[in-house]
């Protein structure tokens, strides 16, 4: 879309225009854009083509339209992240720093995105705005937190958008919805102007993470968001690169076709001329435990305390659900602590040697295709979760892409890689997607691309 911009096939006002008819068209059905920012989108890309014609230096995403999840502030929109008190809360003060970045490459803020309360949910459900739909069937849930990232970008309301993942959360809904995601190496991508704030070791668990609908894409953002300091370390060559596989984490089952999915992948590598093994990291069976651990330390209290300081005197019930897993698992003295966060080191550092004799790691996203509405806080549905949780606690970018479908439901598979190897885990998402197809067109919309 840039290049069709920079060369004149398209003029950013028709670009954007597009894309707000689009939204108009679909989120009456998907309800995934809580705010439509039409008139300063429509002035930006006016002003954008006016550069354009004057022969201005533009950036490399000059009049492109994105979409910003509602936990990210843009200057001058509110920013409730899903949190019924701060439903009526003042607009932001600012960009925070990567919409910031984004607009310096000449991208235009389309939408903000809905989400669940305070994005603790597998489900992008909120008393707010109420719950976001998956476009390839509206009876199950396009996923969470970033739920509404990933089906307006499905769907083709956006091009490129910004989610957050604390374990899994611009993975999984990228999962359900078809479309291609990374969460970056910890502290690659800056946190600032995010709602809850960064704050202190948490911070290594979680980071914000472009979402779109092709890899291409994810690789000019992943140049663009990424901090100065953080820069891509040099690696073998993707045919000799070594990959173990696994379809099962020892903790939580996949559905055959999960695992089919992943199989599919596997020996697609292997021909491409890699070196494939079934090996499982050491630890992932224990994801669950030591991120569930480390978020419940203070058994929820900090959610609860965050909730009332915000005026939410009731939290969504899929919050609710998360706060009941939490509470029992408050450390019961400062050496149960401890013991947690040493465990939380010597995870790390196991995946650290792992990655010293494997330069990829293929393995599902979870356990099945996107879930009916409401059961994502079922048991065995709620552990599925720790395939992408594993990659939070580790620290290392994990990335997404389409690989397959079943019974009309998109099935990703997830590429893990060692720290500040981010590109080669897109490079790789890119061979996959070459070969199975990557983004459909889900039923809402034609099947040309967009």
């Amino acid at each position: 879309m840039a290049a069709m911009i920079r060369q004149r096939e398209i003029s950013s006002v028709d670009l954007v225009t597009a894309h707000l008819t689009r939204i108009g068209e679909i989120n009456a059905d998907l309800n995934a854009a809580v705010k439509v920012l039409a008139d300063s989108a429509l002035e930006n890309a006016a002003n954008a083509d006016k550069r354009l014609a004057a022969g201005e230096p533009v950036g490399p995403l000059h009049g492109v339209p994105v979409s910003i999840k509602d936990s990210i502030d843009i200057g001058g929109e509110f920013c409730t992240a899903g949190t019924f008190g701060r439903s009526s809360c003042p607009p932001a003060e600012r960009d925070a720093e990567l919409v910031g970045r984004l607009r310096v490459a000449g991208a235009i803020p389309i939408a903000k995105t809905n989400l669940p309360d305070l994005l603790f949910a597998y489900e992008s459900d909120n008393f707010i705005f109420g719950r976001t739909n998956n476009p390839y069937d509206l009876a199950r849930t396009a996923g969470g937190s970033s739920g509404g990232e990933s089906a307006l970008i499905a769907a083709c309301g956006s091009p490129l958008g910004l989610g957050s993942d604390a374990a899994g959360s611009v993975r999984l809904p990228a999962h359900f919805c078809g479309i291609a995601s990374i969460k970056p190496t910890s502290g690659r991508f800056s946190q600032v102007g995010h709602v809850p704030p960064p704050n202190g070791i948490i911070d290594e668990l979680w980071s914000i993470g472009p979402m779109a609908r092709y890899v291409e894409d994810l690789r000019l953002a992943l140049d663009l968001l990424s901090s100065e300091d953080h820069v891509t370390q040099p690696r073998r060559k993707l045919a000799d690169c070594r990959v173990a596989v696994y379809r099962d984490n020892g903790f939580a089952p996949c559905t055959n076709e999960i695992k089919d999915a992943v199989q599919q992948c596997s020996e697609f590598l292997s021909h491409y001329g890699m070196t494939v093994e079934e090996r499982r990291p050491p630890g992932v069976e224990r994801a669950y435990e030591l991120e569930m651990g480390i978020l419940g330390a203070d058994g929820g209290e900090g959610i609860e305390t965050y909730l009332q300081s915000n005026g939410t005197a009731e939290p969504h019930p899929l919050l609710a659900a998360w706060l009941d897993r939490l509470r029992p698992l408050r450390a019961a003295s400062q050496e149960e602590y401890r013991r947690r966060f040493a465990g939380w080191d010597r995870y790390r550092g196991a995946m650290a040697d792992f990655f010293t004799k494997y330069d990829v790691v293929l393995c599902p996203v979870y356990t099945q295709p996107a879930l009916l509405h409401g059961d994502s806080v079922m048991p065995g549905n709620f552990e599925g979760f720790s395939y992408t949780m594993a990659w939070n606690v580790a620290g290392t970018p994990a990335a997404v892409v389409r690989c397959g479908t079943v019974k009309g439901l998109p099935i990703n598979v997830q590429v893990v890689t060692a720290h500040e190897q981010d590109h080669l885990a897109l490079e790789v998402c890119g061979l996959i997607e070459q070969e199975f197809g990557g983004w459909h067109a889900p039923p809402l919309q034609s099947a040309s691309r967009s």
